[in-house]
């Protein structure tokens, strides 16, 4: 017997009366009793065959139906003679020919042809019910091997779409990360990880974990992470941006299950999440979790343990705080987060796992991916049964000769003061060409902290690479607001000033008071 396919199965939907014609199939399997799969029975496994219209499978296929034939007559003698697909049936020596449709959900899959030896009775009825319900299972299992193929590779498609291609270009962090999806016929998870530079050369680090498999979790972990980036885009700390995602999850889960009452994981209620902010000028690292894995660290001694960040729920569970710890972190020292996965091989328990991965943490490598790589050797024995997303970051420091900072009297006369402060910086920087647009962003910034906000005020330059940032603080909670200034107001043209000669410009919130920042970028050189 052959099982020949269609490489795309037609839909009786699409084409209810199949017209007859030439068909190129490609052949799946071929078996023959006692001679198994011999060469000598022409086509073989994954060859493609063109099927004349006048041959038994195009006849099969075009009346989506079982036909029955004898090898005697003369056409079916000359089709076996000349087509390569059919050699198998003269080399057996078959005298009768039963044709049968591959269908499965209205679709047709392909035809199935069974060949029955010259000792043999020729097929009859009972042959026919049994090879109709023989290609009934085969085709069942081929649809749902293909539906799953396709929806796992949809799947695949869009995980890797939402997750970040390339790594953001900044100096606080050296990173590299791997994400592995799950091997299961559940599919692929909602693991994600997330890079995200943010307002003085700090840098957040996001590691997540969506409950479930397939779209939805993929489609909850692009929300999640969207929602992610736009809360750390407004420096909101660590334990609020996990309140408002809480929050998120919570209104995402109301909506699936009013629409589906039997989602089986409405809006992702369970969701981990670890968000993490490191600071390369104070090399202080805030950190909060929701429910997720404590991140792995390693000291430039030698010395590795979890940090002890609070767990927290899980997202979703609603009214329940979180609480953010902050560390220092000396520069150099290596921080791990991961994704659950990486803990549930079946081959060791959780401590072996444990001490498995500060062994690979602690070894020296030659780079941040050796340190990938040998994570994943050393806790998988098999591919995971659950996706997998490590993050392994080595910090490093911005030191004071990169970073200028000025104590400002709250009065107009300090605004030349601070103009000419930065103007001394700069050139000590050999950044001169700068000086101008810098100028102006401190008159600016400095004159609304005088005006509108309150003492102390501090003035600070940030120099990291090809960024300039400067940064005015004051006491004050009021947050600036842009906007469009008439012909004749004398204000409310600075924040206007500022956006179109910064990059990028904000208000970072502290527990008390705020920072108005601003950053350019340095012509290359």
């Amino acid at each position: 017997m052959t099982v020949d396919l269609l490489d795309s199965p037609r839909s009786g939907a699409e084409d209810p009366v199949p017209q007859p014609g030439p068909v190129v199939l490609r052949r799946a399997a071929l078996r023959a009793v006692p001679n198994g799969d011999a060469p000598a029975y022409g086509t073989g496994v994954g060859e493609a065959i063109v099927c004349p219209a006048d041959s038994p499978p195009a006849h099969c296929l075009a009346a989506g139906r079982p036909l029955l034939y004898d090898t005697a007559d003369p056409a079916i003698t000359e089709w076996a003679t000349l087509d390569p697909g059919a050699v198998w049936l003269r080399t057996s020596g078959a005298r009768s020919l039963l044709a049968v449709p591959l269908l499965a959900q209205g679709n047709t899959l392909g035809v199935a042809l069974f060949g029955r030896h010259r000792d043999r009775e020729p097929f009859g009825p009972e042959d026919l019910r049994l090879a109709q319900e023989f290609t009934a299972k085969a085709a069942a299992g081929i649809h749902e091997a293909r539906t799953y193929s396709r929806a796992r590779t949809t799947t695949m498609a869009l995980q890797r779409s939402l997750l970040p291609h390339t790594l953001p270009d900044q100096g606080a962090l050296e990173i590299a990360t791997r994400y592995l999806p799950a091997a299961t016929r559940a599919g692929v998870g909602g693991d994600w990880f997330d890079v995200i530079p943010l307002s003085g050369a700090r840098v957040a680090l996001v590691v997540g974990d969506v409950v479930g498999h397939g779209i939805r979790a993929t489609a909850t972990m692009g929300r999640l992470r969207t929602a992610v980036r736009t809360l750390a885009d407004v420096d909101l700390p660590a334990d609020e941006l996990l309140t408002h995602l809480d929050d998120l999850v919570l209104r995402l889960a109301a909506d699936e299950g009013s629409s589906d009452p039997a989602a089986e994981t409405a809006g992702g209620i369970g969701t981990t999440c670890l968000y993490a902010v490191y600071d390369p000028i104070s090399r202080h690292c805030t950190l909060a979790r929701a429910g997720h894995p404590p991140p792995a660290v390693v000291t430039p001694d030698g010395a590795v343990r979890f940090l002890d960040v609070p767990a927290g729920p899980p997202l979703g569970l609603g009214g329940l705080p979180f609480e953010a710890v902050e560390t220092e972190l000396p520069e150099g020292s290596l921080l791990a987060l991961y994704t659950d996965g990486l803990f549930e091989a079946r081959d060791h328990d959780i401590d072996e796992a444990l001490d498995k991965m500060f062994a690979a943490l602690v070894r020296p490598a030659k780079s941040l991916d050796s340190v990938c790589d040998r994570v994943l050797t050393e806790l998988l024995t098999h591919r995971p049964d659950d996706d997998i997303a490590l993050l392994v970051a080595r910090t490093r420091a911005l030191h004071e000769d990169r970073v200028a900072s000025w104590e400002l009297a709250s009065e107009n006369t300090v605004v030349s003061r601070a103009r000419h402060h930065a103007s001394a910086q700069l050139s000590a920087w050999g950044l001169e060409e700068a000086t101008f647009t810098t100028e102006l962003m401190v008159s600016e910034l400095v004159t609304n902290a005088i005006r509108y906000g309150r003492p102390p005020i501090r003035l600070r330059l940030i120099h990291q690479g090809n960024t300039l940032g400067c940064e005015v603080y004051d006491s004050s909670g009021t947050t600036p607001h842009m906007r469009r200034a008439r012909i004749f107001d004398e204000g409310g043209r600075g924040l206007l000033l500022v956006a179109q000669l910064a990059e990028r410009w904000g208000t970072r919130h502290d527990r008390v008071g705020k920072t108005v920042w601003a950053e350019q970028t340095l012509a290359p050189g």
